[in-house]
């Protein structure tokens, strides 16, 4: 009966270990959709600039004189 029981806490403790995991990987999935979506429209924002630029000189780029 007491083996039983040592068996019946040892699953409870697992499966709550199980949940508190859960949890994790589900919060953890929502962040990387978040950042996901964030990279993506500052991929395309920085298209836009670029192209919005046009071909002027780049920023990085030191004047010919230098």
């Amino acid at each position: 009966m007491a083996e039983d029981k040592a068996l019946e806490e040892k699953v409870a403790h697992l499966m709550r270990a199980v949940d508190d995991l859960s949890d994790v990987v589900a919060s953890h999935a929502k962040e990387i959709e978040r950042l996901t979506r964030l990279v993506t429209l500052l991929v395309e924002r920085e298209a836009e600039r670029e192209a919005m630029a046009g071909d002027g000189p780049a920023a990085n780029v030191r004047p010919p004189h230098w």
